[in-house]
């Protein structure tokens, strides 16, 4: 069981990892030759250039001394923006994101303060621990301030009951706020934005076959007759992969081209030659220019043909198209009604804008898309419940005695006060922390077999996935089984009256691995992304044997982007753990608070700074947000409830049953009172 010392070394670990971290950015980023890997968002943007002059140290070395006093000034200049200013340099996406740091700072702050004024001392004085002493049970000095030092049946157990009213009243309330503020600015942002296509656009899906018409009559045709005075035309969709490897070859030759040009102008005395065979090394040597002129016309050849072959091949054209009509109001009325007396054909969306179409996805009939849903449903739910196993071994690293027990010639060293310290408050996280990263692939993949059709849709769908795998295995796998099998031994030599009393007292103590875990996933893991080792590294490689020309270096850069599928999964966690730990061990509070506020800090640098996003949803995925942090609130509150039936407070079951019914009903509200601009698409607006 870890300890308030075990704690503290990890504490120090990480912070002191998070702390190198930030030092190491504060440093980098200010030389010249990082530039492009730490600003990479205003190079795409084209505000700033490649360092010009002609002292060469100074394209690669900051020689400005005064600078490195001011190596922190980007913590303000992270924060000085403002919000409008923001959302209109890097998108409503982005600035509804990071409000959901925000949003847990202005729930847990408080929450973090009234806990420790309240509930703390009512825990310290309990006494419960220190009177049954440590053969009775084990736990550490974190457990004398949480709800298991509170004696069995004792009236203080109301304090908690009418706390927890407090922190579910308080966290509805700023939900509350929140989704009214990012619902208007939803609508602000689609009324003000400058008019795109997209705005005008419907995608239609599953059009059923016609033995008269080609695909794009047939669609004419619907829409001339049901919509005569809005429609104005539609685009087919065409199966192009060849067309789309031709592309991709000409681009990559056109490129080689420029360079040998480029290196041509430097010195135009010699011609530059290249090899015909592979890579440039075997073959006959020819001059390089005219080599690459030559291959690029006949692509160009190729490249026509193979689009004048996809137009006139019925075949080519799969039954999708995106119609666009003469006004919003229009495109709103298609699509958001039903177009025929058959559910299953003529499907109707909003267009994604083209950054954010999935194309794979746009041709897969009505029945396989149900069937596929279905299948990666069982699949999950068989991902989700064997992935206990690692889950359970990771918990096994957190129990020194089980590890004693198995790998007995270990003992003198794990009991080593530094060993032991290292292995109870830090290899957890850490271990539970590199098991996670192999998932969102998995999850991914699962979500386009599903069948969606745009790419923000595909972060959604793995977001659920995810939140539902961490909600499982992380959180009750490591709560409930990884606090049964560490108390195993006690209560099968227990009687029975002492069963409950243990159970109350053990489940609290699983926030020292949460602890440990906040410390690592939210303190210096966070501080690694900023640092961004891996995106450094790979410029500099690329930027040393690959680079050749000026759009190389661009490709170079890698500025990232939020990736919504994972991160906002994590942050749930969060919240989650918050919500259960807040009457229960509000001890663990306080490292919530940080890192929502340090993550705050470092995610608005980086929507400044660093990232380039696919596409832009308008926030669509906040009523995904708000439905999460409710379901993470019920669980809380009903995880309080048999808690508390455990420590001889029956009565307060019938006092928190009211608790999840009213925050159901607050959800259905909210749900009912803003949802609506998330889905659909004002008429008044059109």
């Amino acid at each position: 069981m870890a300890t308030i010392g075990d704690i503290c070394v990890s504490a120090s670990i990480n912070l002191l990892s998070a702390l190198a971290f930030l030092f190491a950015f504060g440093i980098l980023r200010l030389q010249p030759f990082n530039d492009r890997v730490y600003f990479p968002k205003w190079y795409l943007k084209g505000i700033r250039g490649s360092p010009t002059g002609s002292n060469r140290v100074k394209k690669f070395v900051n020689l400005d001394f005064g600078t490195y006093i001011r190596f922190l000034n980007w913590m303000p200049a992270a924060l000085h923006m403002p919000e409008p200013e923001l959302i209109d340099h890097a998108g409503l996406d982005s600035a509804v994101y990071i409000r959901i740091y925000l949003l847990g700072v202005k729930i847990f702050a408080p929450i973090t303060l009234l806990a420790f004024m309240v509930l703390v001392p009512v825990n310290w004085f309990g006494k419960t621990l220190q009177a049954r002493g440590p053969k009775d049970l084990t736990f550490s000095s974190i457990d004398k301030i949480s709800i298991s030092n509170i004696p069995f049946g004792s009236d203080r157990f109301w304090v908690h009951i009418v706390m927890s009213y407090v922190f579910s009243s308080w966290t509805c309330y700023s939900l509350y706020k929140e989704y009214k503020v990012i619902a208007e600015m939803r609508l602000r942002f689609l009324a003000a934005e400058r008019r795109r296509p997209d705005q005008f656009t419907v995608l239609v899906r599953n059009v059923p076959p016609d033995p008269d018409e080609s695909v794009s009559e047939h669609i004419e045709h619907f829409f001339c007759v049901n919509h005569p005075d809005h429609y104005l035309m539609h685009q087919v969709v065409y199966n192009a992969n060849k067309l789309a490897c031709i592309a991709a070859e000409k681009k990559k030759l056109i490129n080689w081209h420029v360079y040998y040009q480029n290196k041509y102008e430097r010195n135009p005395s010699k011609r530059p030659t290249t090899r015909t065979g592979f890579l440039g090394f075997l073959g006959n040597k020819v001059d390089a220019i005219d080599h690459y002129t030559a291959i690029i016309d006949n692509l160009s050849k190729q490249e026509a043909e193979e689009r004048e072959s996809i137009i006139n091949n019925p075949n080519a054209v799969i039954p999708a198209a995106f119609v666009s009509f003469k006004t919003r109001w229009a495109a709103a009325v298609c699509a958001q009604t039903q177009q025929t007396s058959n559910p299953t054909i003529w499907l109707t969306e909003w267009a994604p804008e083209p950054r954010d179409v999935f194309w794979e996805n746009l041709a897969i009939p009505y029945f396989d898309l149900n069937m596929r849903r279905l299948l990666m449903a069982v699949a999950l739910f068989f991902l989700t419940f064997f992935f206990m196993i690692p889950i359970a071994l990771v918990q096994s690293l957190a129990n020194i005695e089980a590890i004693e027990k198995v790998l007995p010639f270990l003992k003198p060293i794990i009991e080593k006060p530094s060993i032991k310290s290292v292995i109870q408050g830090f290899l957890p996280g850490l271990a539970l922390k590199i098991f996670l990263i192999m998932l969102p692939k998995i999850l991914m993949t699962m979500s386009k077999m599903e069948g969606i059709t745009s790419l923000s849709g595909l972060d959604r769908r793995s977001a659920s996935k995810y939140y539902l795998f961490v909600l499982v295995n992380v959180f009750l796998g490591s709560v409930i089984t990884g606090t049964a099998f560490q108390q195993l031994g006690q209560f099968i030599n227990q009687p029975s009256t002492e069963f409950t009393k243990t159970v109350g007292s053990t489940i609290p103590m699983k926030a020292t691995f949460f602890i440990t875990y906040i410390m690592i996933d939210g303190w210096a893991g966070i501080a690694a992304e900023i640092l961004r080792l891996a995106p450094l590294i790979t410029f500099h490689v690329k930027n040393t044997f690959l680079v050749k020309t000026e759009q190389d270096r661009q490709n170079a850069m890698d500025p990232g982007s939020l990736e919504f599928a994972t991160s906002e999964p994590r942050i749930q966690l969060y919240f989650m753990l918050g919500h259960v730990y807040a009457p229960v061990t509000p001890f663990l509070l306080p490292f919530i608070v940080v890192f929502f506020a340090f993550a705050y800090m470092i995610f608005r640098h980086q929507i400044i700074n660093v990232y380039n996003q696919q596409y832009e949803s308008g926030g669509s995925f906040w009523p995904d947000i708000h439905g999460r942090v409710i379901s993470g609130l019920i669980i809380s509150q009903i995880l309080l409830m048999g808690l508390l039936s455990t420590r001889g407070t029956d009565k307060s079951t019938l006092v928190l049953i009211a608790q999840p019914i009213l925050t159901l009903w607050f959800h259905r509200y909210c749900k009912g009172r803003f949802e609506s601009a998330f889905v659909k698409f004002p008429l008044e607006v059109g």
